[in-house]
């Protein structure tokens, strides 16, 4: 993708996933809550993702966004997700149709089906256990913040409807830099290493899709998320696997 693509949230850990493993294979615009701690590598914005101008500054001449920003807390308030992670990409998606934008990158979570996991656990994040959800299931929240994730795909769904942009929601599991959790059944399940974090977003600047909800974790031995239609409408090739780490193999 030639044109200017927008990374809100970059600051973040998804955000700086993205940052070092793509810095130069796109001309980034990015989008921070606060001024960052570092000179960035390429020019950015610091706001909230709710103010309608800067959003709107933000997506000029943009060919594509990677929307991240929002409240990560798992236990973030209602008040909190409502403004933050719901009305904010309401106003993004309103900016990036008003701005021509082709492609929306929509950073979704585990935690917006969470509660598939609440009657299965823990036998789900083991590997005899064939239970695996593969995107076309509805959510089901696991609190607020997963609430405002569920919230952010239907939106998405409205705008590809209405306006035609191209819109692709990574369903994203636990991103670690290094190791995956040792001790941890359900991290190791839904490991996402740095490399494939990467890699995953740039399968999704690069492909053509409609409208997909994918899961975005490495290939896991132990996995519930199918990854067989991030493979398949983006062509995700993960590198890294939680059990080969910790077997020894050094992953990235």
């Amino acid at each position: 993708m030639d044109e200017t693509v927008l990374l809100t949230g970059a600051k973040g850990s998804v955000g700086t996933a993205i940052r070092e493993g793509l810095a130069d294979e796109y001309d980034w615009r990015y989008l921070f809550h606060n001024p960052p701690p570092f000179e960035p590598d390429h020019p950015y914005l610091v706001g909230d993702v709710s103010d309608e101008e800067l959003v709107a500054e933000a997506c000029e001449d943009v060919g594509a966004v990677v929307h991240l920003a929002g409240d990560p807390r798992r236990d973030a308030p209602w008040d909190s997700v409502l403004e933050n992670n719901i009305h904010g990409t309401k106003v993004l998606y309103e900016a990036a149709v008003e701005a021509g934008v082709e492609k929306f990158v929509f950073a979704s979570s585990n935690h917006a089906v969470g509660h598939f996991e609440t009657e299965r656990k823990p036998d789900l994040y083991r590997t005899h256990d064939d239970f695996m959800l593969d995107g076309t299931e509805l959510p089901r929240p696991g609190n607020h913040y997963g609430i405002s994730k569920a919230t952010g795909e239907i939106i998405g769904r409205y705008y590809h409807d209405e306006y035609g942009i191209d819109v692709c929601n990574i369903r994203i599991g636990n991103l670690t830099r290094g190791h995956p959790p040792v001790d941890y059944e359900r991290g190791q399940a839904m490991w996402l290493s740095y490399r494939d974090c990467a890699h995953i977003h740039d399968c999704a600047l690069q492909a053509e899709y409609d409208y997909e909800i994918v899961y975005g974790i490495s290939d896991n031995d132990r996995k519930y998320y199918s990854l067989e239609r991030a493979k398949e409408v983006l062509g995700y090739d993960p590198q890294d696997n939680s059990a080969e780490w910790k077997a020894g193999e050094r992953a990235g």
